[in-house]
């Protein structure tokens, strides 16, 4: 057996090739067991199937002598030898990236996995392009896409499910780190010849008209909170017609209703050019917000670095 040391935690790895494949496997098995909390998820996640999870498990368990799970009801969770193994293991995966990107430095060429988070908006209108380019130059690294809303992608930021998020928005979140991306306006919508635009909206008149709203812990929702405050409104004080859960389902109801929504001005632009929405004025209101990339503090993930500096290059081209 070879040792390796690596901080705060020793790892025997076995010298034969085949046996050193199937031990990283059998961490990766760990790692997402752990992070699913399910055997069956983590199956479909590494298609493979249940009781093959299970052995890997048990294997590892044997070779540390340890207990990593422990059933709580018709769930499981990790013991505390479980969660020192999961710290070492989310350790040992970054060096394994970090020694891969530098290493594909000297060829110019990237591989491995990029696990992006996305709030709504962005993951609907805005990234997809730049991911298309990004594949086209970096075609082996694989990019997996988590959407949620802001605070959604937040905690799976913290939480180690992605490397990079890109939210609507900057919060007080501690332990992140934000990275301005590009700069959205939010701007009230109504379909073409909605009966309440037929002039300016004042400030007083938002409380009358029936308005389309996003689910709480949307980045969008915490702009226009903000931003009607600062004007002297209380967002409990408009008139709210329905609570939607996206984007888009607010875009398809405002078509056959005299509602009205504060979109981003990036979800609309295929609408306003089909003359389908229209966008209201607001005396004295201007919404104006970036999206931001967001990362762990201190953290080091290249591939998310060589995206965000891509994705940055790519918007300004536009």
């Amino acid at each position: 057996m070879q040792r390796v040391s690596l901080p705060l935690f020793v790892i025997f790895v076995p010298t034969d090739p085949i046996s050193r494949n199937m031990f990283d496997f059998r961490l990766k098995v760990f790692h997402t067991v752990a992070k699913r909390l399910s055997f069956t998820k983590a199956a479909a996640d590494l298609f493979i199937t249940q009781p093959a999870v299970t052995k890997h498990i048990k294997e590892l368990e044997q070779y540390f002598k340890v207990q990593l799970f422990e059933r709580k009801g018709n769930q499981i969770a990790l013991t505390e030898q479980g969660r020192v193994m999961l710290h070492h293991t989310e350790e040992l995966f970054a060096i394994y990236r970090r020694m891969e990107f530098n290493l594909n430095n000297f060829s110019d060429s990237h591989t491995g996995l990029l696990r992006l988070g996305a709030s709504t908006t962005i993951n609907q209108y805005v990234i997809p392009s730049a991911l298309a380019e990004f594949h086209r130059k970096y075609p082996d690294v694989a990019v997996k896409l988590l959407n949620g809303n802001t605070e959604q992608i937040e905690h799976s930021l913290l939480n180690n499910d992605v490397d990079l998020g890109i939210v609507e928005g900057r919060s007080k979140t501690r332990g992140i780190k934000y990275t301005r991306y590009l700069k959205d306006e939010i701007v009230l919508v109504s379909k073409t010849n909605n009966l309440f635009s037929k002039r300016p909206v004042t400030i007083e008149a938002l409380k009358k008209i029936p308005l389309l709203i996003r689910e709480t812990g949307s980045g969008t929702l915490e702009v226009i909170a903000r931003a009607l405050k600062a004007q002297g409104m209380a967002f409990s004080k408009l008139n709210i017609e329905m609570d939607l859960g996206s984007t888009e389902a607010i875009k398809t109801y405002l078509r056959s209703s005299e509602s009205m929504a504060f979109l981003p001005v990036h979800s609309i632009a295929a609408d306003l050019s089909n003359n389908v929405l229209q966008i209201v004025e607001v005396e004295g209101l201007r919404i104006e917000r970036f999206f931001y990339f967001i990362e762990r503090q201190g953290s080091t993930e290249q591939l998310a670095n060589l995206f965000m500096h891509f994705a940055a290059k790519y918007n300004l081209k536009l």
